[in-house]
C-alpha cells in the first residue's frame, strides 16, 4: 500500500499563524462529547445491539438429510452455527462467549439439544459462519416458522419452533445487520489513519542553504498544500472504490433476490397443484422439489456433510506476462524447437505430421426468415413444477448442431494429441502428459460466447466425421434416452479416443447446473492410457441479464505411465478481474513429487513451467518462465451462434456425402437443417413432430432396444463394437431405421 494513503487531513492555519513552529499534518480532532443523558442512552443502545443471541434452529441440509437441529449464536454481526452430536464434545451453549447471551426458544427442541450435548468438555468450533453485513434476511411467505439468510454465495434455510421465535430471530438478525452496515471487505485499501508529518528536516536543510525565514515558510506552505491536495484525491478515490465494490455486491444480491422472488411468487400461484415435481433442462436431468417455499434451496444451501476444498488462485495471467510467454513460444518455434525448450533442437525435435488440405465451408447459409425469439423465462414460468424434458422449447433456443456433433467439437485441437504421441516416441513422458492436459482443457474453448443449446439427439441418432485434414475419423451415437447417454469413438494416427457422457441437469431458478457423468479415455499405440472426467458447467442469468456459462471444479487426468495431472478450474465471481482461470500440476506417479506446473485460461491459452512450484521462492512469478502449450483460434463467425470455423464445418452436407450417410446421421435431421437455413417456422414444426416421435423412445428402450454400434462393457461404460466404417464403405445400411421420417421431404444440401 502507498504510504501516502495514511496521511491525515492537513492543518495549515497553525503554520501561518505561528511562524516559530513547523507546520504539521495533524490527527483529526475529536468531536465534542455528547451530553451525559444522550451518552447513557447511546451506550444502552450499543450494549443491546452488541448483546449475543443464541438458540436452536432447524437447518435444511439436503434432500437426503432433511432438517437437522443446529445451535446458532449471533454475536458481533456474525451468525455461527454448530452441529449437535450425542456425546460428542461439549455444549456450545456453555461457551463463555455466549454464557450471558439472550436465548430464543425454550421449547422441546432446545431441551433436546441440551440433553444431547450434556457431556462437558472442550468447546465446539462453529461449523459455519454468515457475516450479516453482506447478507439479507427474508421471512417465508408460506410458512410462518421459516426464514432465509442469503449471503450472496449460499442460502441458509431455517425453521423455528414457533412464529414468535421466528419474529424474535428476524428482529435480532436485522438489528445486528443494521449495527454492521455494508462496508468494503477487501484488503486492497485499509482505512486511512491520521499521522503526524513534520517539516523540521526541510526547514533545517533550507536554512543551511542560507534561505531566509520567509522563503522557508513559503516552501513549507507549498509542500503542505500539495500534500493536502494529494491526500484528498487519494481519499476520494478510495471512497469511490469502496462505494463501487459495495454497490456491485448489493446489485448482485438484489438481482438474485429478485429472481428468487419471481420464482417464489410464480410457484405460489401455480405450483400447489404439482407435488414433488421434477426439473429437467438441456440434458434430461432433474432435481426434486418438496414444496413451493423450498424453491432453489438445494442450489445454494450449505451441506453440512460435505467438506468443500478451496484453492488459492493468484492473478498470474496479466497481459504483459501472456505477451512475454507468447514471445518465448515464437522464439522457440523459430529455433526449430516447436515451443518445447528442454529438448535439443538438433536431436529431439517433434515433427508435425502433414495432412492433406480439405476445403470446407466457412460460413452458415443466409437466413431465409426473420427470427422471432421468445424469452426463456416465458417458457419456464409456465412449467414450474413440471418435467421440462416433456416441454417443447422453440428452436430459437437451439444452435444448428446436435450433442453428437458437440462431442466431436472437443477434438478441434487434436494436433495436441499428435504432438503428445511424438513426445512419447522420443521417450519424454512428461511432455506427453502436458500436451494431454492442454488437450483436455482445449475442449472448453468453443463454449465461450455460445448462448444456445445443441439439439437433443433422438434415440439411435448417429454422427460421423471423416476429417483426413486432421488425420482422424470420429463416430458417435445416442445409446440411451433415459438417462440420456451419448457414446463416441475416435481414431487418430497412432491413438484412439473414446468415452460416454451423461449430463445431469439441475434448474435453480436463476441458473442451470450441468454435472457430467462418464469417463473419457485416450490411448496411444504404445499402450499408455490417460483417463479423465469433465468438470461442472453452469449457465447463468437465464431470467435476468446476459446469459453466460462457466466451467469449474477439479479435473484429474490419470496416466498409466509415469505421470498424472490435476487441474483446477476456478469458478467465476461477479467482481473477478481475471475469469476462466485454470491451474494445476503434473505429478510423478512413483514418488508423488510435482514436476511441472500448468497455468492458463480455458478460453485463451495454456502454459507450463517445469519444476516443483512449491519449491519456488516467495514472490516467484511463474509467467516469467512459462512456455505456451496451446492457444485458442480467436476467429469466430459473427452470427448469433458464435460458432468457430471448425464448428461451422460440422453440419456441412454435400450431395456426395449425403449418398454415403446412414439415415440416422444428424446432418439429415430436418429441424436442425431448417434452423441452419433460417427457416424458423418449418424448424419449429419439424422439432415438434420429432419430439412427439421421441416420446416413444423410452418405451422402445424398456422393451429391450439396444444401440447398433456400441455395447456396454463390464464397467457399465459403452464401447465401440466396430463395423460402422465397413458398412459405410459398402453402403450397406440394412436394418438401420429412418428415425427422422419423411426423409424425402428433408431440406436440400447447404
Amino acid at each position: 500500500m502507498n504510504p501516502l494513503c495514511c496521511i491525515a487531513p492537513v492543518s495549515l492555519d497553525s503554520a501561518v499563524e505561528h511562524h516559530h513552529q513547523p507546520p504539521r499534518i495533524l490527527a483529526a480532532a475529536p468531536t465534542s462529547p455528547p451530553p451525559p443523558a444522550a451518552a447513557a442512552a447511546a451506550q444502552v443502545a450499543l450494549d443491546a445491539a452488541q448483546a449475543a443471541v443464541a438458540g436452536v434452529l432447524h437447518k435444511w441440509v439436503n434432500y437426503g438429510k432433511g432438517w437437522r437441529l443446529r445451535w446458532f449464536v449471533l454475536e458481533g454481526g456474525v451468525l455461527s452455527y454448530y452441529k449437535l452430536r450425542v456425546g460428542g464434545g461439549g455444549d456450545p451453549a456453555a461457551s463463555p462467549a455466549v454464557a450471558a447471551a439472550r436465548v430464543i426458544g425454550e421449547g422441546g427442541a432446545l431441551r433436546r439439544a441440551r440433553e444431547e450435548a450434556a457431556a462437558a468438555g472442550k468447546q465446539w468450533k462453529p461449523f459455519g459462519e454468515i457475516h450479516l453485513k453482506v447478507s439479507s434476511i427474508r421471512a417465508s411467505k408460506s410458512d410462518d416458522k421459516r426464514l432465509y439468510i442469503f449471503s450472496g454465495t449460499k442460502t441458509l434455510h431455517l425453521r423455528c419452533e414457533t412464529e414468535e421465535d421466528r419474529n424474535a430471530w428476524i428482529q435480532a438478525l436485522q438489528a445486528a445487520k443494521d449495527r454492521f452496515p455494508r462496508s468494503l471487505t477487501s484488503n486492497d485499501f485499509s482505512p486511512m489513519s491520521d499521522v503526524l508529518l513534520s517539516t523540521e528536516k526541510l526547514r533545517v536543510r533550507l536554512l543551511q542553504e542560507g534561505l531566509n525565514e520567509t522563503v522557508v515558510k513559503e516552501c513549507e506552505s507549498i509542500m503542505m498544500t500539495e500534500l493536502l491536495e494529494l491526500h484528498n484525491q487519494m481519499k476520494s478515490q478510495q471512497q469511490q472504490y469502496s462505494i463501487l465494490i459495495d454497490r456491485l455486491r448489493q446489485l448482485e444480491t438484489e438481482k438474485v433476490e429478485l429472481e428468487r422472488t419471481v420464482v417464489h411468487e410464480t410457484k405460489e400461484r401455480e405450483a400447489h397443484g404439482y407435488a414433488n415435481g421434477r426439473y429437467s433442462v438441456l440434458s434430461g436431468g432433474s432435481a426434486s422439489e418438496s414444496d413451493p417455499d423450498t424453491a432453489s434451496q438445494v442450489a445454494d444451501v450449505e451441506t453440512d456433510e460435505d467438506e468443500v476444498m478451496y484453492f488459492d488462485t493468484r492473478d498470474f495471467l496479466s497481459v504483459e506476462s501472456l505477451r512475454s510467454a507468447s514471445c518465448r513460444r515464437r522464439e522457440l518455434l523459430t529455433n526449430g524447437c516447436n515451443g518445447l525448450e528442454h529438448i535439443d533442437p538438433a536431436a529431439n525435435v517433434v515433427k508435425t505430421t502433414q495432412y492433406p488440405f480439405v476445403k470446407r465451408r466457412d460460413k452458415l447459409p443466409e437466413p431465409k426468415e426473420k427470427e422471432n425469439p421468445v424469452g426463456l423465462w416465458s417458457i419456464i414460468k409456465e412449467n414450474i413444477g413440471k418435467d421440462l424434458s416433456g416441454v417443447c422449447l422453440p428452436v430459437y433456443f437451439n444452435e444448428p448442431l446436435s450433442s453428437l456433433q458437440k462431442c466431436f467439437e472437443d477434438l478441434e485441437y487434436s494436433y495436441l494429441v499428435d504432438h503428445a504421441l511424438q513426445w512419447g516416441k522420443q521417450g519424454d513422458s512428461l511432455m506427453r502428459t502436458l500436451h494431454v492436459a492442454a488437450f483436455a482443457v482445449s475442449g472448453y474453448a468453443s463454449t465461450e460466447g455460445r448462448q444456445c443449446k445443441p439439439f437433443n439427439p433422438l434415440l439411435g441418432e448417429t454422427y460421423e466425421a471423416d476429417y483426413p485434414d486432421k488425420g482422424l475419423r470420429f463416430f458417435s451415437e445416442k445409446v440411451s434416452h433415459h438417462p440420456m447417454v451419448v457414446a463416441c469413438h475416435c481414431e487418430g494416427r497412432g491413438w484412439k479416443f473414446w468415452g460416454d457422457s451423461n449430463l445431469k441437469g439441475k434448474f435453480w431458478g436463476r441458473s442451470i447446473q450441468l454435472d457430467p457423468i462418464g469417463v473419457l479415455t485416450l490411448q496411444f499405440d504404445d499402450g499408455e492410457t490417460f483417463q479423465w472426467s469433465k468438470v461442472t458447467t453452469s449457465i447463468y442469468n437465464i431470467i435476468i441479464g446476459k446469459i453466460y456459462c462457466d466451467h469449474y471444479g477439479t479435473m484429474r487426468i490419470k496416466g498409466s505411465g509415469d505421470y498424472s495431472c490435476k487441474l483446477k478450474f476456478k469458478e467465476q465471481s461477479i467482481i473477478d478481474r481475471n475469469p476462466h482461470q485454470v491451474h494445476g500440476f503434473v505429478q510423478d506417479n512413483r514418488t508423488g513429487q510435482k514436476v511441472a506446473m500448468l497455468i492458463g485460461k480455458w478460453d485463451e491459452a495454456m502454459y507450463y513451467v517445469l519444476g516443483d512450484p512449491s519449491a519456488k521462492p516467495k514472490g516467484y512469478d511463474p509467467m516469467s518462465e512459462a512456455v505456451l502449450l496451446w492457444e485458442r483460434d480467436k476467429s469466430l463467425n459473427q452470427t448469433r451462434y458464435n460458432l468457430s470455423p471448425f464448428a461451422i464445418s460440422l453440419n456441412e452436407l454435400t450431395p456426395h456425402l449425403a449418398k454415403k450417410l446412414p439415415p440416422t446421421d444428424s446432418r439429415l435431421r430436418p429441424d436442425q437443417r431448417h434452423l441452419e437455413n433460417g427457416e424458423y417456422e418449418m424448424a419449429n414444426a419439424e422439432k415438434l413432430r420429432l419430439e412427439q416421435l421421441q416420446r416413444q423412445a423410452r418405451r422402445l428402450q424398456e422393451k429391450g432396444w439396444q444401440p447398433r454400434w456400441f455395447s456396454k462393457d463390464d464397467d457399465d461404460s459403452y464401447c465401440y463394437v466396430g463395423g460402422y466404417w465397413e458398412a459405410r464403405e459398402k453402403g450397406n445400411w440394412d436394418g438401420i431405421p429412418d428415425i427422422f421420417g419423411q426423409r424425402s421431404a428433408s431440406p436440400g444440401w447447404s
